[in-house]
C-alpha cells in the first residue's frame, strides 16, 4: 500500500548567506545574515554557527539591528512581516504584519518606533515599480499586530537594498536608481533629483550601482557600473552641487559602506579586493586583496573593529580593522552547473560536487557548512567571459573513501574536446586527497559514466564513453611499479581493460552491490559482464528506448537490475532468471538506490512538476510517493546518511531510517530453489548467507522455552552440546528424524559446519530425550 503518510520537504542546507548584507552586533561577538527563510547567528571568532531565527514563511531579505536595544534585531521577508527578535535566545518577540512583500529594511536612530522597507507600488508580487515607506509600528501587548500605517517616503525605487542609506543621522535618505540620485530631507519633507548622462564616449557607464551617506558630514558617495566611485556634496539645493570622481576598480562597484566615524570609505567589486579610501585624504588607499571571490556587500561593526564581506561564492568573510582575515564563513557554493552529480564521501559523510571553478566542495548537511574545497584542475582561474577552461564534470569515490577519480574537460572553438582523468588518494596526515595518478586523453570522446567496484578484494575503476568503449581501470601494487611513482600512495593506476558491444555507444554502468557483477548500458540494449573474468555473461531485453540510467538492488534485492529508458519506461529484470520481472510506463528522470537499504527512489517529470517513488525492487507497490514535489525536473539527488537513526520506528517512516539495521531480510526458507539452482558468481558469499539465515531465525529469549532433541542434534551437526544454549532458533514442529526431509543435504552439510543452536518445537519432548540431555 503506498503510504501518503505526514512527510514534510525542508530545507536541509544550501541557503544563500550572500544575499544581503550582514549585520555584526554592538560587542562585535556575534553576525547575523539573511539565509532562506531563516537567519542565522553566527560566531565572529570561532566562525561557528550559533543558531537561527525561525519564524518567517518566505525568502528573508533583510536584517538589521533595533537602535533603541542592542541585543535585538528586525527582520522582514517576502511573507509580508517585519518580526523583532532577541537573537541572543533565539526567541521571537513580535510579528509586525505589513501586508505587502517586503524587499529591504532600514532604520535610524532618529526616527524611533519607525522601520523603513521597500514595498511594491501595487499590491501583488510581480510589479516592477517599487516605494520606500515609513512604517509606524503600533504599541501593543500581543505578540502579533497589524501595522497598517504607513506613509510613502520615495516613489520609484531600486528593490536592490544597497540602493537606499540614510545620512547625516538620519536627517536625509538618499537613494539611487539607474542615472538618477535622490535625496529627501525629512525636516524640509523635500526631496532632490540629480541625473548623470549615459556617456557619449564608448565603454563609459554611469549608470549608479550603490550608494552610502557619511554618518557626520553631507557628503554621500555612490558606485557606478564603470568602476568610478563619485563623492556628492552640496546636494541641499538643486543647482550649486558638486562631485569629485575617485576610481580604481576595473568593474562595476558592488558595494560602499563608510565607517562608524566617516574617517574612511569601503569598496569592493568583481577584482575581490577590499580598497580601503582614506576620507580626507582621496588619492590615499590601502588594498586587502585575494579574497576569493567578487565583493557583493560590505559591513561594519558598530565600534568599527570588525569588518565584514560577502562574495559572489556565498562567503562572508570577517575581518579585523582592514588588516587581516580573522574568520571565514563559507556555505554552498553555487557554482554555474552541478555536473558531478550529488555524491556522498564515505569518510566525511559530506556532501561532494562542483564549487569553485575547477574545484569540489566538501559541504556537511549536518552543520550546514563547507568543510574544505579540493582544487582539481590545479589551474589559476581566470575571470574573463569567453574563455575556455577546464571544468570537473565527474567525480567518485570508492566503498571506504580511499579514493576519489575525477574527470576534467575542456572543449576549444575549433579544437578537439581535452580530457583528463585524475585518481586521487586520501592521505590521512593531511585529512584531505592527494593526486596519484593523471590519465590524458583516457577515452577520444566523452565519458558519461564512472563507478568504483565496491569489491574489496581489487581496486578498480569503470569509464563509459561516447567513443563506443568502456575501460576498467586497475591499481598496481608499489612492487610492480619499481619506484616509478607519482608523488604519493603505493601504486599507481592503469588500463586493465576495455570492452565493447557492436560499435554502440555506452551509456551508463553499474556495479552489483559485491563487485560480481557490471552491468554497461549499450543505447537499448543491457550487457551483463563478470569483471573476474570479464566475459560478457548475458544480455538484458527490454521495451524500446535508450538506457538512461541503470541500477542493481541492494539486500535481499541484490538479484534484481533496474533500468530507465528514454522511452519513459522503468524496467527491472530478475539477474537468476535473466528475463523481465516487471516494467512501468514513467518518466523517470532520476533513479536512485540507498546504499544502506533495498530501497530506491525515483523522481518521474510530469505536467510541469516532479513526483517521488520510493520503493524496493521486489514490491509491486510503492512504499511511498510524493506528488508534484517541486516545479520543474529534479536534476540530482542523492541519498544522506543521518547521524542517529529516527527514533520513530513507524512502518511508513522506516525507508527514511537511513539504516541497514532497518534492512527486512527474506526467509531463506523461500529461496531455498532459486540458491540451489543458482551461479556461484552471482550469489552472496557463504558466510553472508549463513548469517542471513541465522539472523532470520532469531527470537529473543524471553519468548522461547528450553526443550529436549538436543543429542539428536548434537549427533546430527557433530557440534559440541556446550554451545547448544548460546543461541536458539525456531525450526518446523516436527520430529527431528524428519529434518532431512524438510531441509535438503547440501544446505545441512553447509549449515553443520557453523550452527550451534538448540532447536525450539512446538510438540513436546519425549522422556528418553530429556534423559539423554
Amino acid at each position: 500500500m503506498v503510504e501518503h503518510a505526514e512527510i514534510r520537504m525542508v530545507r536541509r542546507g544550501g541557503s544563500k548567506i550572500n544575499f544581503r548584507e550582514p549585520v555584526i552586533t554592538n560587542d562585535s561577538r556575534f553576525l547575523l545574515c539573511a539565509a532562506g527563510e531563516s537567519v542565522n547567528v553566527y560566531s565572529t571568532s570561532t566562525e561557528e554557527f550559533v543558531h537561527d531565527l525561525q519564524g518567517h514563511t518566505d525568502l528573508v531579505t533583510g536584517v538589521v539591528l533595533n537602535p533603541s536595544n542592542h541585543l535585538q534585531v528586525y527582520s522582514c521577508s517576502a511573507d509580508g512581516t517585519v518580526r523583532l527578535w532577541d537573537f541572543m535566545d533565539g526567541i521571537l518577540i513580535k510579528t509586525f504584519i505589513i501586508g505587502y512583500p517586503i524587499y529591504s529594511i532600514y532604520v535610524s536612530e532618529k526616527h524611533g518606533g519607525v522601520v523603513f522597507v521597500v514595498v511594491p507600488m501595487a499590491n501583488y508580487k510581480s510589479s516592477e515599480l517599487f516605494q520606500l515607506v515609513a512604517v509606524h509600528l503600533p504599541r501593543s501587548g500581543d505578540q502579533e499586530v497589524e501595522a497598517r500605517e504607513l506613509s510613502a517616503v520615495l516613489c520609484d525605487v531600486s528593490p536592490h537594498p544597497g540602493a537606499v542609506s540614510f545620512g547625516r543621522e538620519g536627517e536625509y535618505i538618499a537613494a539611487t536608481k539607474g542615472l538618477q540620485l535622490e535625496v529627501f530631507f525629512f525636516k524640509k519633507q523635500k526631496s532632490y533629483r540629480f541625473s548623470l548622462k549615459s556617456g557619449m564616449k564608448k565603454g563609459v557607464k554611469n549608470a549608479f550601482t550603490c550608494v552610502s551617506c557619511h554618518p557626520k558630514e553631507d557628503c554621500i558617495a555612490t558606485g557606478h557600473a564603470d568602476g568610478k566611485i563619485r563623492l556628492w556634496r552640496n546636494f541641499n539645493q538643486k543647482k550649486e552641487y558638486t562631485y569629485t570622481t575617485l576610481h580604481w576598480h576595473h568593474g562595476a562597484v558592488n558595494t560602499l559602506c563608510f565607517t562608524p566615524e566617516g574617517t574612511n570609505l569601503l569598496s569592493g567589486g568583481i577584482e575581490s579586493v577590499l580598497v580601503h579610501w582614506h576620507y580626507t585624504q582621496e588619492n590615499q588607499k590601502d588594498f586587502l586583496p585575494r579574497l576569493g571571490a567578487a565583493i557583493t556587500h560590505i559591513a561594519v561593526s558598530p565600534d568599527g573593529s570588525l569588518f565584514c564581506t560577502s562574495h559572489s561564492d556565498n562567503k562572508i568573510t570577517i575581518i579585523q580593522s582592514c588588516v587581516k582575515v580573522s574568520a571565514i564563513i563559507q556555505g554552498l557554493v553555487k557554482g554555474d552547473g552541478v555536473w558531478t552529480d550529488l555524491i556522498i564521501d564515505p569518510r566525511s559523510k559530506a556532501l561532494v560536487l562542483n564549487g569553485k571553478p575547477g574545484h569540489l566542495q566538501f559541504y556537511s548537511l549536518h552543520r550546514d557548512k563547507q568543510l574544505y574545497n579540493l582544487d582539481i584542475v590545479q589551474q589559476e582561474y581566470i575571470n574573463e567571459e569567453g574563455l575556455d577552461q577546464f571544468e570537473v564534470v565527474k567525480a567518485a569515490f570508492d566503498a571506504r573513501g580511499d579514493w576519489l577519480a575525477t574527470v576534467e574537460e575542456r572543449r576549444k572553438k575549433g579544437a578537439e574536446l581535452e580530457i583528463n582523468l585524475k585518481l586521487w588518494a586520501y592521505d590521512k596526515l593531511t585529512q584531505s586527497f592527494v593526486l596519484n595518478t593523471t590519465v590524458t586523453a583516457p577515452h577520444e570522446d566523452r565519458i558519461t559514466g564512472m563507478f568504483f567496484s565496491p569489491s574489496p578484494e581489487t581496486t578498480m575503476l569503470v569509464t563509459t564513453s561516447l567513443d563506443d568503449h568502456f575501460k576498467a581501470w586497475l591499481l598496481a601494487d608499489h612492487s610492480d611499479t619499481k619506484g616509478k611513482l607519482a608523488s604519493y600512495s603505493e601504486g599507481f593506476w592503469s588500463c586493465d581493460f576495455v570492452g565493447g558491444y557492436h560499435l554502440l555507444k555506452p551509456g551508463c554502468c553499474s556495479y552489483s552491490a559485491d563487485g560480481s557483477l557490471l552491468a554497461v548500458g549499450f543505447q537499448e540494449v543491457v550487457t551483463v559482464w563478470s569483471p573476474a573474468s570479464w566475459e560478457l555473461l548475458t544480455t538484458l531485453s527490454q521495451p524500446p528506448g535508450a538506457i538512461r540510467d541503470l541500477c542493481f538492488g541492494r539486500l535481499s534485492c541484490s538479484k534484481y537490475l533496474l533500468g530507465t529508458s528514454t522511452k519513459n519506461q522503468l524496467c527491472c529484470w530478475n539477474l537468476l532468471t535473466c528475463s523481465l520481472e516487471w516494467s512501468t510506463p514513467m518518466d523517470v528522470s532520476l533513479l536512485q538506490a540507498d546504499p544502506l537499504s533495498e530501497n530506491m527512489a525515483a523522481f518521474c517529470s510530469q505536467s510541469g512538476s516532479s513526483d517521488l517513488f520510493v520503493f524496493k525492487p521486489s514490491e509491486p507497490r510503492p512504499l511511498y510517493s510524493q506528488k508534484a514535489l517541486c516545479t520543474g525536473k529534479v536534476q540530482h539527488a542523492v541519498f544522506a546518511p543521518r547521524d542517529q537513526m529516527l527514533e520513530s520506528c513507524e512502518e511508513r517512516t522506516q525507508w527514511l531510517n537511513r539504516s541497514q539495521t532497518s534492512a527486512q531480510l527474506t526467509p531463506l526458507s523461500r529461496s531455498l530453489p532459486q540458491l540451489l539452482h543458482t551461479p556461484a558468481h552471482v550469489l552472496p558469499s557463504a558466510s553472508f548467507l549463513c548469517a542471513m539465515f541465522v539472523r532470520s531465525l532469531l527470537v529473543s529469549r524471553s519468548s522461547l522455552c528450553l526443550v529436549g532433541w538436543g543429542t539428536l542434534l548434537h549427533s546430527y551437526f557433530q557440534v559440541s552440546p556446550e554451545m547448544f544454549d548460546q543461541v536458539q532458533v525456531r525450526a518446523p514442529a516436527a520430529p527431528l528424524k524428519d529434518i532431512q526431509r524438510l531441509v535438503p543435504k547440501p544446505i545441512l552439510r553447509f549449515l553443520g559446519c557453523v550452527l550451534r543452536v538448540v532447536v525450539l518445537l512446538q510438540g513436546e519432548p519425549s522422556p528418553q530425550s530429556e534423559n539423554r540431555l
